[in-house]
């Protein structure tokens, strides 16, 4: 993610439009680190009420306007309330960026109890784990934060009432992206022993890597070559880029969006990103519902994953040990392979061992199987038949052993399909609900022990719907338990049933209506069974389908494993982006 000082240029041009000449109507703080002001102005359009999310929080800094109305907690915290006595219906005068640093300060006009009119600062530093909300007077002396930085918590700068505010301590030598001349560029940007994309976010405030990367991306520009491997037409045409960006910023000139990798959002911006073009991009209105849909779409996955964190290491752990077992009887079963050459060994011992002496080391002996003459070693303490039935024992032994491992080499790869298809399941999975149903799984096959005080959970979770282009519905289950049911309860036999070949996916049913389905409601299948299965990051991912009929259930076989023995196959790219999902 890029909160870099371009989204906060964006975020300020937004600000400035909407909430400049307003009144602060409302003052609230939701969480220790989270203030929310609610404001009511006059525009063009009428009279307005904005609602302002700002958020200082270590992981997760943030600044923006939403429609949403966070709740009001019963008791506001010491700072909520210092705010509410200075600034309770102050007037914001202005919004500004300073120096195009991640900082949003707003000046406010308000009454004091004297009645005279006075000004004060709210500063926002949107700056990772440093972020923080400061409250000043006029003249800079901080009356209050949100947070408090002590000379214990940091050498550089103090962060406390009394003391006077300053912008954190940036390097001395970074430029202003949106002033930099081609001199400048070309001495102090252009002569850094690194790379090309580092030399860009390192030498200019308010720059990220993703912004570093989309201004080389466009250069046609390796960012990951040294600076010094760039000729002159190179870095005029990579400065000349910079400059193009800086101009649409200082245009206030965004492009708010969001780009998406199927379903799952991986990074945002307020400029196009055409590095991305393999990837879906959504674009808005605004760059405060970029972020809102961003993080709330983001926090999707990131809990999912937090909550799946304890079932993927069981998974893992016996993935792990099954495929350490699975390697090992592979490598025993390997060593049975001798067991015919001692059966053979045996048999030729037998019919040309009477003309043996007493005493004999070896037998050279002609191989009637390959027409072969070989050296047959022998025990000189036995006769012919001895050496003949030791050589049979051994056959016999390897034999046994040979049949066991067989059984048991196939169940642990069994075993190792039923786990990675859990694990598949796990990726899949989008809500704690889905969660619960893996869960279940691995309890009744043992990977997990049922607590006594546990009861069985109750399955909330529903396999995806999408409707085709044509208009035909297509059903994709979240995990074995569910594939089981598309397949077998919910599909009639004239349906069509597709599936990743050869790798752990979803099972995915076309209700065909009995009727001939078009070329493309297949295509769009297939990328539903390629996306949702294990090869969903490859470029091609090859789909075996067929009529449901022919699908069959191997008698006490794992939940979602199934066999057939005619299909039809085709390749496709796993992009299912343009696919609608339907909300049952």
């Amino acid at each position: 993610m890029a909160f870099d000082g371009v989204t906060v240029s964006a975020i300020v041009s937004e600000l400035k439009k909407n909430l400049t000449g307003g009144r602060i109507y409302k003052i609230y703080q939701p969480e220790v680190d989270e203030l929310c002001l609610v404001v009511k102005n006059r525009t063009e359009q009428g009279n307005t009420t904005s609602r302002l999310v700002i958020s200082a929080d270590a992981s997760l800094p943030l600044i923006y306007l939403t429609g949403q109305i966070k709740e009001n907690p019963s008791t506001a915290p010491n700072f909520c309330m210092l705010l509410r006595k200075h600034i309770g219906n102050a007037r914001i005068l202005s919004v500004t960026q300073p120096n195009f640093e991640r900082i949003v300060e707003m000046q406010l006009e308000h009454l004091d109890e004297m009645g005279d009119l006075c000004q004060k600062k709210l500063i926002v530093e949107i700056m990772g784990k440093h972020s923080n909300i400061i409250f000043c007077n006029s003249d800079g002396k901080i009356i209050d934060s949100i947070k408090h930085i002590s000379s214990m918590m940091s050498s550089l700068r103090e962060v406390l009432p009394g003391r006077d505010y300053c912008i954190p301590a940036t390097q001395d030598d970074r430029l202003n992206p949106l002033e930099v001349t081609e001199e400048a560029f070309m001495d102090m940007v252009m002569k850094k022993p690194t790379s090309i994309a580092k030399a860009l976010y390192s030498s200019f405030t308010g720059l990220s890597p993703l912004l570093a990367s989309e201004i080389c991306h466009r250069s046609s520009i390796d960012g990951d070559m040294p600076v010094d491997s760039l000729d002159d037409d190179g870095k005029k045409h990579l400065f000349n880029n910079l400059t193009w960006i800086a101009e649409d910023v200082k245009n206030h000139t965004y492009k708010p969006n969001i780009i998406f990798k199927g379903k799952e959002p991986i990074d945002f911006s307020c400029v196009e990103l055409t590095q991305f073009s393999d990837y879906e991009a959504k674009n808005f209105d605004s760059i405060s519902q970029v972020l809102e849909e961003y993080y709330a779409s983001k926090n999707v996955y990131t809990r999912i994953r937090q909550k799946s964190v304890d079932l993927r290491k069981i998974v893992s752990t016996a993935l792990d040990r099954n495929r350490k077992k699975y390697q090992l009887q592979e490598k025993q079963l390997k060593d049975t392979e001798k067991r015919d050459k001692y059966k053979v060994s045996g048999e030729l011992i037998h019919t040309y061992g009477y003309g043996l002496e007493e005493g004999a080391k070896k037998l050279e002996a002609l191989n009637y199987y390959t027409n072969e003459m070989i050296t047959i070693p022998l025990d000189s303490q036995l006769d012919a038949k001895g050496n003949a039935q030791k050589y049979f024992d051994r056959y016999n032994k390897l034999k046994r052993t040979y049949e066991a491992l067989t059984k048991l080499t196939e169940e642990t790869k069994t075993e190792i399909e039923h786990l990675e298809s859990i694990s598949t399941a796990l990726d899949i999975a989008l809500t704690e609900d889905d969660l619960v149903q893996i869960k279940e799984e691995l309890i009744e096959f043992g990977y997990i022990k049922r607590k006594k005080t546990d009861k069985k959970a109750k399955i909330k979770s529903r396999p995806f719907h999408y409707r085709s282009t044509d208009g035909y519905n297509i059903y994709v289950g979240k995990n074995n338990y569910q594939n089981d049911e598309l397949t077998f309860k919910f599909a009639t036999g004239n349906d069509w049933w597709f599936h990743a070949k050869g790798m752990p996916g979803s099972h995915v049913i076309v209700k065909s209506n009995n009727e001939e389905l078009p070329d493309r409601v297949f295509e769009e299948a297939g990328m539903l069974a390629g996306y949702y299965s294990k090869g969903r990051e490859d470029e091609k991912v090859e789909i075996d389908y067929l009529q449901k009929k022919n699908v069959k259930k191997p008698n006490g076989a794992a939940p979602g494993f199934v066999v057939y023995y005619t299909n039809y196959s085709l390749t496709i790219h796993p992009d299912i982006s343009g696919l609608t999902l339907v909300s049952d």
